[in-house]
């Protein structure tokens, strides 16, 4: 099946014009069919009643898997094996990142030659505490960087109970996922990621 026919086939089971093309109704569509509109604790259970724990996926998600905090191990498989369930494959592609390649990457477009590539210089990204990861979506064995089915994996990881970076309001990150601890669910991101960076400084858990 094509990705044209795939988006047609989605458009035809949601009752919106079928045109394969991804645009603001279907998307919509996707979301309300996927997510609706829960609180916090409704999917989180959700999200614990659907995790599986105990199945490994892909080596390659796997490696980067092991690099999460263990709560949010179980999190990456779920969305790879929901995603595979709706007929897409995706792959974790990064997790855990230190100080200095955090450094590295807000360099970039900076100091550095390229694009910017993140707003968070060391401390003040998700991925520095083992809470983030990024995903890619493939093709067989062809990595698409630019795919509308982003969108479709990004409302799967708010089923869980992840927050997508697609949904930011700067630079928009299809790809990037992260959990956030209970103890921060009436936090701002600023006042979250100062709280774990004290932790981190500390040896503390995140997740305690």
């Amino acid at each position: 099946m094509t990705l044209d026919e795939s988006i047609r086939a989605v458009q035809a089971k949601l009752g919106v014009d079928v045109d394969g093309k991804p645009g603001p109704q279907t998307w919509a569509a996707i979301y309300a069919a996927i997510v609706g509109k829960k609180p916090v604790a409704e999917v989180r259970k959700k999200a614990d009643e659907l995790i599986v724990t105990g199945g490994k996926v892909d080596d390659r998600s796997e490696k980067v898997i092991a690099t999460l905090h263990e709560r949010v191990r179980p999190y990456g498989r779920a969305l790879v094996q929901n995603a595979m369930d709706k007929g897409i494959t995706i792959k974790l592609i990064s997790g855990l990142r230190s100080y200095e390649e955090q450094a590295a990457l807000y360099a970039k477009g900076r100091t550095t030659p390229g694009p910017r590539v993140t707003n968070a210089p060391p401390g003040f990204s998700n991925h520095n505490f083992g809470l983030a990861f990024d995903i890619g979506v493939f093709q067989g064995t062809k990595y698409l960087p630019d795919s509308p089915l982003y969108k479709t994996v990004g409302a799967i990881g708010m089923e869980l109970g992840l927050e997508w970076g697609g949904n930011w309001k700067t630079i928009q990150d299809q790809p990037h996922f992260q959990l956030r601890p209970d103890w921060a669910q009436n936090m701002t991101e600023r006042v979250m990621l100062a709280e774990l960076r004290n932790r981190k400084t500390a040896g503390e858990d995140a997740f305690v």
